[in-house]
């Protein structure tokens, strides 16, 4: 008999047969196919074949359990076997699990965020250095482990880790949040305010404050999801701040004007009386920017209408710089992370709508304090015949300085809602029908719930998970020369395999999600944020209103795909082009097949290269080597893109993606890339956006180089050798050329 054992960690400590007998009735226990009795008789077999085989005087562990298998697997209870064998497959996984788990903490504790690190970049908002950004990755590390040992199938858990897969945000996993929500401000703030949970807000009375509760809404929402947050009427929204503003300087200004103009005038409030010899005029909630001609018909002071136009021009520029510059410096998660941040705008007519739009876009164009390209809000300018592309159209000169300020700082993007799958919801006057885009590209609008369906206020995506589509190419193509010609049958066979995974996994995920309460989202929630939310309790769980959000299914590296399964990618084959196009019809056939199956939102997703573009390379190089086209690069192509490397005409990329826009609903962009300063050429710009409107294209961007003054810290386009913040001429220190981090390719 022996005396000692060997545990896993190297103590040796004192062998006790009990510990044998007591794993086998557990297991026997599980499986009810006998009690502690026959588990007795099993672990004597067990210490006697020890004794046999085992040479060692001091056995380790591992040795004992092969040993338990072995006579489980011998005897007639084969369940009680299997069972024992995946007990402990498990209990190794998790042993792995926490030892790799503090592994990645050493990396976190010790590495610095600028080197080759995963972990430390794998979200670009958050400081990966600061104290409070290593404690953010410290309890999201942690999260993914427990979220993968205990809450995941382990099929599941082991297509994310081996590849196939990638659940994004797997760190929030265990939380319950879902990813973004487009806002809607007037729902916060016309109805008598919002708590953030420490302490209540009015409903702001001035464009300043409208501005400022609306970094403050962004900001709140930012800490109870984990991707983006979105305002898809910002115009709309903040129009009635800037009315308020003016109804303000109105009475300020007549005011002054009475002191000194020889004539008494007086604004009465309700109930008040004038006194004797004071002109009264009438100043109601009607009366908004832009009203000239009725307050002079009204008999108002023209100097007093001049002066308050003039306040509220000078008001809104303030507002809209103070917006952008919270949205650069405030932070969410314990001070991690600025808030992932994206407005929409450019389509409200008012008179206070476009003032809203014109300042905001003079306020990117401005910049940072030291010039700075801002970041966010990642600004969307929305596209619409009629309302701002024709000349003649009452916001075409928006229209115009939007691609102005784009040429020069990178932003606004521009959505199309005359792409014909975003204008069949389009309701003229109704913000609310307007496509919007969230972040870098996810949109919610279509729905199989009538009240949602077409709406994209109060809406988000609930998750979404990523399919290596590289890797089924790779096993079912060419490249690997295993084979002359692609099976397209096994190609389709497993990438309708990993399809049904992924749908189980949204599926398992959105009912744990469903089954969190409106108490464990206070503001989103608690506060009406989410359509629907308002009609539910703090002790309500979520499933009715959750469900009109998107479950989401992405998809990276077509043109990788492509080359793997035929040798060359979509953007310089025809064939290959149309075998691109039946990927990614295939795949929304199938998301629209589970919607219609389990009754959700299920959707498709050009997924973003983000960090996932670069992991899938590394997990199938080492699997596959290095294939050329596919593998031999650091990141696979955004979603189904042409890649950046391949020299194409802009018209020509165009062409070719547009298709793939109606195809991913769950979210899609287009980039042009521009050489050389684009705001020097305006007309090419313009040239660019119309052939995207033309062309269907829903979601459009326009990368070009931008330059940085390492002295100063300006961030922008510099023409020439001085800089325009801080007039420097380069001598030794030279202008830097910057990639656009904020867009990504």
């Amino acid at each position: 008999m022996f005396k000692r054992i060997v545990k896993r960690d190297g103590k040796i400590v004192k062998f006790d047969p009990e510990k044998i007998t007591e794993a086998i009735a557990k297991a026997g226990l599980a499986t009810e196919e006998f009690k502690y009795d026959r588990a007795k008789a099993l672990s004597e077999k067990v210490l006697k074949r020890a004794e046999e085989k085992i040479t060692a005087r001091t056995p380790n562990v591992e040795q004992i359990q092969d040993i338990v298998e072995e006579v489980l697997m011998e005897s007639s209870f084969k369940r009680t076997a299997r069972e024992y064998i995946q007990y402990r497959q498990e209990r190794s996984r998790r042993r792995e699990a926490k030892s790799d788990l503090m592994m990645i903490y050493r990396t976190i504790s010790h590495a610095d965020a600028s080197e080759d690190s995963d972990v430390k970049r794998s979200n670009a908002n958050v400081d990966g250095n600061s104290a409070m950004g290593k404690m953010l990755q410290f309890g999201a590390e942690g999260s993914k482990v427990f979220a993968k040992s205990l809450l995941l199938r382990p099929d599941i858990a082991a297509a994310h880790d081996n590849g196939d897969i990638h659940i994004h945000d797997l760190d929030f996993y265990a939380t319950g949040t879902l990813t973004c929500c487009q806002s809607d401000p007037f729902v916060l703030f016309e109805n008598g305010g919002f708590n953030t949970g420490h302490g209540h807000l009015r409903t702001p009375k001035s464009i300043g404050s409208y501005a400022a509760l609306a970094a403050i809404l962004l900001q709140a929402n930012q800490n109870e999801q984990h991707g983006g947050q979105s305002i898809p009427n910002f115009d709309y929204a903040m129009a009635p701040g800037v009315n308020k503003s003016f109804r303000k300087a109105l009475k300020r200004n007549l005011e002054k004007f009475s002191k000194f103009a020889g004539k008494k005038y007086a604004v009465l409030e309700p109930g008040e009386k004038a006194d004797k010899g004071v002109t009264t005029l009438k100043l109601d909630e009607q009366i908004e920017f832009g009203d000239d001609e009725k307050l002079i018909k009204a008999k108002w002071p023209k100097e007093v209408i001049e002066a308050s136009n003039e306040d509220v021009e000078r008001e809104t520029l303030q507002a809209m710089e103070g917006f952008v510059h919270n949205l650069n410096t405030m932070h969410s998660r314990a001070g991690a992370q600025v808030p992932f941040t994206s407005i929409n705008f450019g389509t409200d007519t008012t008179p206070a709508g476009r003032l809203v739009s014109k300042y905001l876009l003079e306020a990117t164009e401005n910049g940072l304090g030291k010039g700075e390209t801002p970041i966010f809000p990642i600004s969307i300018f929305k596209v619409k015949s009629g309302v701002n592309y024709e000349p003649g159209d009452p916001n075409y000169d928006l229209f115009k300085k939007s691609m102005e300020v784009s040429a020069k700082r990178l932003f606004p993007n521009f959505c199309f809602i005359d792409a014909p799958y975003n204008l069949k919801y389009y309701k003229k006057g109704d913000y609310r029908t307007e496509i919007a885009t969230m972040g870098c590209r996810t949109r919610v609008f279509a729905s199989v719930f009538p009240e949602s369906d077409g709406i994209v206020t109060g809406r988000g995506n609930c998750s979404f998970t990523t399919i290596n589509l590289v890797r089924i190419g790779i096993k079912h193509g060419i490249c690997l020369g295993e084979r002359k010609e692609a099976d397209w049958d096994g190609f389709y066979k497993e990438l309708d395999e990993k399809l049904d995974l992924v749908k189980d996994e949204l599926l398992e995920r959105f009912e744990f999600q469903a089954n969190q309460h409106v108490r464990n989202f206070p503001f989103l929630m608690g506060q009406g944020n989410w359509m629907g939310s308002e009609k539910l309790g703090p002790n309500d769980t979520l499933r009715d209103v959750i469900k009109h959000g998107t479950l989401s299914i992405g998809f990276i590296g077509l043109a990788e795909t492509l080359v793997a399964m035929t040798g060359k990618h979509h953007g310089e084959d025809e064939e290959s082009r149309e075998l691109g196009l039946d990927i990614i019809t295939h795949m929304r056939e199938k998301c629209d097949a589970y919607c219609k199956k389990y009754k959700l939102n299920f959707s498709l997703l050009a997924t973003p290269a983000e960090g996932i573009a670069g992991r899938f390379t590394k997990i199938d190089r080492k699997e596959f080597g290095v294939i050329p086209g596919v593998t031999d690069r650091e990141f696979y192509t955004n979603s189904f893109h042409v890649p950046v490397y391949y020299p194409i005409s802009a018209f020509e990329k165009i062409e070719i993606e547009a298709p793939y826009h109606n195809l991913c609903n769950a979210g899609h962009i287009t980039y042009i890339e521009l050489d050389g300063d684009p705001s020097q050429n305006i007309a090419a710009f313009e040239a660019v956006i119309r052939k995207m409107h033309d062309e269907g294209i829903g979601y459009g961007s326009v990368n070009h180089p931008v330059d940085r003054d390492p002295i100063c810290g300006f961030s922008g386009v510099i023409s020439g050798d001085r800089c325009p913040h801080c007039g420097r001429l380069e001598g030794e220190v030279p202008f830097e050329k910057v990639c656009n981090c904020a867009k990504g390719n």
